[in-house]
């Protein structure tokens, strides 16, 4: 690393999360929160009063003995409080710890175990979840959240306090202290599909840098109305409630939810008009079939969903498009870049003569790359692949908000390659300088010395209009090394053909490379972040 002239600016001064906050209590104290209740009803608040209800909880902490070198866990959904947490927490010097509800209990136990939480926040619609989780852990106290008073909860967590007798004993002034900046302000933990959930600590420093990057890639501001729709307790809903703070931007929580009651959120989203809001193709679908249900579907025009997890199908898409004019938007990322790495808001303006077929395929891919990071792609060897559209091999990705080590894990080398990242995921850029995935390096399907893209394939049935979901498999085949096999679930009413099938795939695949079989199921087995859970898919063909 080169070292020059130094410089005069104020480069001793830390970057801290908090300076989001007070300046979002300062300029913007009448923008609206709105939340959902624990009732299922929807509540307003603003930036002001936001702003002394997270001082108080400082002071609050303060007096818990929680600061510099604590780790605090939270239990909780999209709501208010969690919110009021996920900035409280990190003034103080503390870290916030997200506990996964979708990670199996003896995965829960090992994070809290793992990352030594010493207190831990627990709404108390969760309760049953923290009082089988307790005896199993050290804690040395938890909190429980709730609209009603203490007097009417019954628990027997340990050493247990009550959030809001906390907040109501404490000055809602706090001089907020400047934090080291490399002091984690948050930690999450990996869904743990390959062995263990490995621990990922955020830096003030880079979730600093990274909420300034998202601003800039998806040009927000005060103006908006932000949604996060993706569960505050992975991967910190994409940094969304970070964004909406330092943009000034109205928020909107939308509380507990699945994906069964999708139309409560849906509807809220039209009726604040927001403008951005992210989640996954496995709930942004029913959304889809939620608004095309009605009468007459909303205006969501001025609406950019920020769709990730896993490439959004063209059928999505092209359908939000045309029943409610919202703009899907592709972007990627990963726990480990926390997240944000790639958007594919809009087609850079020398695309403008691509055909229309042209410029959607290249909509669904991952899009450009955000300023601040370095990503490329290399052959099994470490050398970096052209830029030409065709040379495929894994992503690797450096910079101040990419991981470069995971918490207390010693047996991680092979996941990091002379300062680069490696995400397991198979790609190539083109000429463009557009990243396209092809596939995870598990899940790619090598046949006959040719790769095949289980994600393409996917897709590339999902477009019929009688298909609602689609997974794709490589299973092991003699001749061929691996051959491709797709469960198909057809919507209600719908009948298909493994024929058929195959014949829609015609135009964008050969035909050696269509699936030798066809399963035709009614569900498709997903993974705690909603993925499709293709390890249970090969169990499941192995029977």
């Amino acid at each position: 690393m080169l070292k020059g002239i130094a410089s005069t600016q104020g480069d001793s001064y830390p970057l801290n999360t908090t300076t989001f906050l007070k300046r979002a209590a300062r300029l913007f104290p009448h923008q609206e929160i709105v939340y959902r209740t624990a009732d299922g009803g929807w509540a307003r608040t603003d930036y002001g009063a936001y702003g002394k209800r997270v001082s108080r909880l400082a002071n609050a902490l303060g007096e818990l003995g929680i600061g510099a070198g604590t780790m605090v866990g939270v239990l909780d959904w999209n709501n208010l409080r969690h919110f009021e947490l996920y900035f409280g927490v990190p003034a103080v010097g503390a870290t916030f710890l997200q506990l996964n509800l979708r990670l199996a209990p003896d995965d829960v136990e090992y994070v809290a175990d793992h990352s030594q939480a010493k207190w831990i926040f627990v709404d108390e619609s969760l309760l049953p979840v923290a009082e089988a989780l307790a005896p199993k852990i050290y804690a040395q106290g938890w909190v429980v959240m709730s609209d009603r008073p203490a007097s009417e909860i019954e628990t027997s967590l340990p050493n247990v306090h009550f959030y809001e007798d906390l907040l109501a004993q404490a000055s809602d002034e706090y001089d907020y202290p400047l934090i080291e900046e490399t002091t984690a302000a948050y930690a999450g933990y990996t869904t743990g599909t390959t062995g263990r959930p490995k621990g990922i600590y955020y830096s003030h420093r880079s979730i600093y840098l990274h909420t300034l990057s998202i601003m800039a890639a998806l040009k927000a501001s005060y103006d908006e109305v932000v949604m996060p729709v993706t569960p505050m307790f992975h991967v910190l809903s994409w940094g969304f409630p970070q964004m909406a703070l330092a943009a000034g931007a109205k928020l909107v929580l939308p509380g507990r939810f699945s994906a069964e009651d999708i139309g409560q959120v849906a509807d809220a989203l039209a009726a604040e008009h927001v403008t951005i809001a992210n989640g996954a193709p496995s709930l942004f679908a029913p959304m889809l079939e939620h608004f095309r249900a009605q009468d007459e579907a909303p205006d969501l025009s001025s609406t950019r969903l920020i769709s990730g997890s896993t490439e959004p199908p063209l059928s999505l898409m092209r359908g939000f498009r045309d029943a409610t004019g919202a703009d899907v938007i592709h972007a990627y990322g990963a726990s480990e870049t926390t997240p944000l790495v790639t958007t594919n808001w809009k087609l850079k303006p020398d695309m403008a003569g691509l055909s229309e077929a042209e410029q959607w395929d290249l909509k669904r891919s991952q899009g450009l790359y955000v300023p601040g990071i370095e990503v490329k792609v290399v052959d099994p060897e470490g050398n970096e692949l052209p830029w030409d559209g065709k040379s495929m091999g894994e992503v690797l990705l450096r910079g101040p908000w990419i991981t470069e080590s995971y918490f207390k894990l010693d047996d991680s080398a092979d996941r990091f390659l002379d300062g680069w990242w490696r995400s397991g995921d198979v790609g190539m850029f083109y000429e463009n300088g557009y990243l396209k995935l092809t596939d995870r390096l598990k899940d790619v399907i090598k046949s006959g010395g040719e790769w095949i893209s289980s994600i393409d394939m996917e897709n590339a049935i999902l477009d019929n209009p009688k298909v609602l979901e689609a997974a794709v498999i490589g299973v092991p085949d003699e001749k061929f090394q691996e051959r491709p096999v797709a469960y198909v679930v057809t919507r209600k009413g719908e009948e298909l053909t493994q024929e058929q099938v195959n014949e829609g795939l015609l135009g964008r695949f050969a035909k050696w490379q269509l699936p030798d079989q066809v399963i035709f199921t009614d569900e498709l087995p997903r993974t705690s972040v909603g993925k499709l859970d293709k390890k249970l898919l090969r169990k499941d063909w192995e029977k």
